[in-house]
């Protein structure tokens, strides 16, 4: 009688879960939703910034080759622009400016543009754009802007 009566109340129990699983999905769908539309905005921001700080190393690696090519920015620009391919509404500002140290050092780089023997010549890049988000999120702008950076020592003749 004692077994009789323990089956009934589980089996009770049994039924008044039904259900309850569904309940909890209904629940946290929307978080998990959340998140994976989050992630994959993260994942668009990362995306874009690696397009713009591989088009800048592109320019500075065009720019490093030696003096002359240091001196060609619409030359960098050109490179940079190439490589980044891709990103949205393409890069909208670029700068190429020279580095020079001597004896460890910042100088003002010769008007020239050919550095002494003893001087240590550099081309830095730069380039911005922004990427606007997929969704509109309270709180958040809808407009990100991406910059990159890279410097690179200019090969001497």
């Amino acid at each position: 009688m004692f077994t009789l009566k323990a089956a009934r109340r589980s089996r009770t129990l049994v039924r008044s879960e039904r259900g309850t699983a569904l309940v909890e999905f209904a629940i946290m769908a929307p978080v998990f939703l959340l998140l994976l539309v989050g992630l994959i905005e993260v994942s668009r921001y990362a995306y874009y910034a690696l397009l713009a700080a591989n088009g800048v190393r592109a320019g500075a690696a065009y720019g490093s080759q030696n003096t002359i090519s240091a001196d060609d920015v619409l030359g960098m620009r050109t490179a940079a622009v190439a490589d980044a391919q891709g990103f949205p509404g393409g890069i909208a500002s670029f700068s190429a400016t020279h580095l020079c140290y001597l004896s460890g050092t910042t100088t003002a780089c010769p008007a020239n543009g050919t550095p002494q023997s003893n001087w240590v010549y550099f081309v830095v890049v730069t380039a911005s754009g922004t990427v606007n988000s997929l969704f509109r999120y309270p709180g958040i702008p809808q407009s990100i802007p991406i910059s990159a950076s890279a410097t690179m020592r200019v090969a001497s003749q």
